[in-house]
């Protein structure tokens, strides 16, 4: 079809846009778009999807030989080169631009361009030509690479590779604070905006050396300094601030993370260090400690079921059995000592072993036959037994407490002997024994051998103080 004054409108106005988009793609680096250009960015992803609906239809009709309808391709190509202008729009509005979404912008106008080359093939009654066919082939591949590039614009570069292994969502034993714990956070919440294909505001967040260096504001990071960094200022800006990160619409960091990053760069904002090489008093051991913690409800959600009334019958006077927490299934049991102690108020516990988390029987004359019960409550995490005759034989039964976190075993007869049993207790954190028949070289090997073990082996009178007095409350709440 030959051009008529009646289309030549068409014509301009697609040969105008074409100019325009060459001219973004040439000058990309020399343009500054003003705030209501920036803003027509936003409606890319809108409209990118109408166009590849309609270009895939006049590609098949095309390709199979039949008609085209004029108004199809005009509105294709039109549609096509709004979206890559649009598109070079919100590109600009993100920053340094990354490789990805270089090839996608490249790929994108050439899309457009070589879509508006079709078209006046058409116009000029050359559609059908086998050159033509050639063209609607390359039209059809730019197609599939444009939108497989924006795709890992938008979901990252792996968005259509195999499945691999992730982050480990538990943290190890010692982590490196920066690479298991700092690096996890940003993964989480900054990096989807700051990587090598998305740097908003200059700033790359993959490494530790792109977040030294900073971005266009510079000193993102400042080691030993957290309130002149940059990232900390920016997440405590108000959140209807614009500068406020993460933007409005992202997952805010929660307080914990916030103050772990503000640690972090306090000390140092190192890559080497490890919890293991903070001091017990350090803040920063709590917060990270915490976030090693499982959710106990779904930790304790495996645990058997226990009615109400089973712990009903199984309380008394000098038994009191409580929940964890409202419809736990996780069980606190204290024991107070009677004026006339039978065995049998905590071996007829058995029922309820496996629920028992936390066990205090500390004051009581125990024996072998507790003891044994112990070895059955196997999901322990807090064992009282100070104040016991308890001896090395009967430690021996922690042995199966795997889960043991907590052990107080202060003012007991133990010796040297059932150091080797603790060492065996992987996951137990602290362990209270002044007062004890273990020598001071013994617990020195032991704290050789565990070093995230807090071992208690000499408080001083105010703590003995506090702890009685901690004794005394329970004891009372207990009658």
């Amino acid at each position: 079809m030959a051009v008529t004054p009646k289309n030549r409108w068409v014509d301009y106005g697609i040969f105008g846009l074409s100019l325009f988009l060459v001219f973004c793609l040439i000058f990309d680096s020399y343009i500054e778009l003003p705030a209501l250009v920036a803003w027509l960015g936003k409606w890319h992803p809108l409209l990118l999807h109408f166009p590849i609906v309609l270009l895939l239809i006049a590609i098949f009709l095309g390709l199979t030989g039949r008609s085209i309808p004029r108004n199809l391709l005009i509105v294709a190509v039109v549609s096509t080169l709004l979206t890559a202008i649009s598109g070079f729009f919100l590109g600009k509005e993100g920053g340094t631009k990354g490789e990805l979404l270089q090839w996608h912008q490249w790929l994108g106008g050439a899309l457009a361009l070589i879509a508006v080359f079709w078209y006046g093939l058409y116009t000029w009654q050359l559609g059908q030509k086998a050159y033509t066919k050639v063209l609607q082939v390359v039209l059809l591949v730019l197609v599939g690479f444009t939108g497989h590039y924006g795709g890992m614009v938008t979901h990252g570069e792996d968005f259509l590779a195999l499945p691999r292994p992730k982050r480990p969502e538990k943290l190890p034993e010692n982590p490196l604070i920066y690479e298991d714990v700092v690096g996890m956070i940003l993964d989480n919440n900054c990096v989807s905006c700051h990587n090598t294909n998305k740097q908003k505001g200059g700033l790359l967040m993959t490494n530790l050396g792109s977040l030294l260096k900073g971005g266009d504001v510079g000193n993102t990071v400042v080691p030993g300094d957290a309130e002149n960094s940059e990232l900390i200022k920016r997440l405590h800006l108000p959140k209807e601030d614009k500068e406020h990160m993460p933007p409005d619409g992202k997952k805010p960091l929660n307080d914990n993370e916030v103050r772990i990053l503000e640690k972090w760069i306090a000390l140092g904002a190192s890559d080497t260090l490890r919890l293991n090489d903070l001091g017990e008093q350090e803040p920063l051991v709590a917060l990270i400690e915490g976030l090693m913690q499982p959710d106990p409800m779904e930790k304790w959600a495996k645990l058997p079921e226990v009615a109400d009334s089973t712990l009903q019958n199984l309380s008394s006077d000098y038994v009191t059995i409580n929940r964890v927490a409202s419809g736990s299934r996780a069980l606190s049991v204290s024991a107070f000592n009677p004026p006339e102690y039978d065995p049998a108020m905590i071996t007829d516990l058995q029922r309820i072993a496996t629920n028992i988390v936390e066990l205090d029987i500390s004051g009581l004359p125990i024996g072998s036959e507790e003891m044994a019960f112990v070895a059955q409550c196997v999901n322990l995490e807090w064992l009282e037994v100070d104040q016991t005759p308890i001896t090395d034989a009967q430690v021996a039964n922690f042995k199966t407490l795997t889960n043991l976190e907590l052990l107080k075993i202060y003012e007991t007869q133990i010796s040297d002997q059932s150091i080797d049993i603790f060492k065996s207790l992987t996951k137990l954190k602290r362990l209270y024994l002044w007062q004890t028949g273990i020598t001071e070289a013994a617990i020195t090997n032991l704290q050789r051998d565990r070093p995230s073990l807090l071992i208690d082996s000499g408080i001083d009178e105010s703590a003995k103080i506090f702890f009685a007095a901690t004794d005394s409350i329970s004891q009372t709440e207990k009658e």
